[in-house]
């Protein structure tokens, strides 16, 4: 579990709202012919990069907490432009920016560099929505956010497989 440990404070949100998990993506011919150029859109960003994103706190996904949604994922592949709003599950979440990090992270290492990135919480739904996501927009505070041991170590435990 990745949630606290011994001796750390309570949950925030000890008993979240759990959400089914959206049916997988059937893969189409189209897709799947090697000769076709095959474009990034919402629905691959969010089935492979996002959805399996673990929570910070609790032993679920984003997905089963409704933190990420397919609706909330825009991607622009001729613009390479990727935009990701998340909402926390309560409005002083305490994990919004490690939340966020973590999404911003997976997008990183996962697409192209041409994409520019853009993770933000979702207008309306934390209150301190403006402070996080300018910290999710500056690249030298995620660059630096990723220089400390102990947070790298948490961001990769949230985009670790849960056995």
């Amino acid at each position: 579990m990745v949630g606290p440990g011994p001796g750390a404070a309570p949950l925030e949100n000890a008993n979240p709202l759990i959400y089914r998990r959206s049916g997988e993506r059937p893969v189409t011919a189209r897709e799947e012919d090697d000769e076709l150029p095959d474009a990034i859109d919402d629905r691959e960003i969010f089935d492979i990069l996002i959805r399996s994103i673990n929570d910070p706190e609790h032993p679920l996904t984003l997905e089963e907490l409704n933190v990420v949604e397919q609706v909330r994922v825009k991607v622009n592949d001729a613009e390479s432009t990727v935009s990701v709003e998340f909402t926390p599950t309560i409005p002083h979440c305490s994990m919004a920016t490690l939340i966020g990090l973590s999404i911003k992270v997976k997008l990183i290492r996962s697409l192209p560099e041409r994409f520019k990135l853009d993770v933000h919480i979702t207008p309306g739904t934390h209150a301190s929505e403006h402070a996080v996501n300018k910290q999710l927009a500056d690249k030298e505070r995620v660059a630096a956010a990723l220089e400390n041991s102990h947070l790298l170590e948490v961001v990769n435990q949230c985009l670790s497989a849960r056995s």
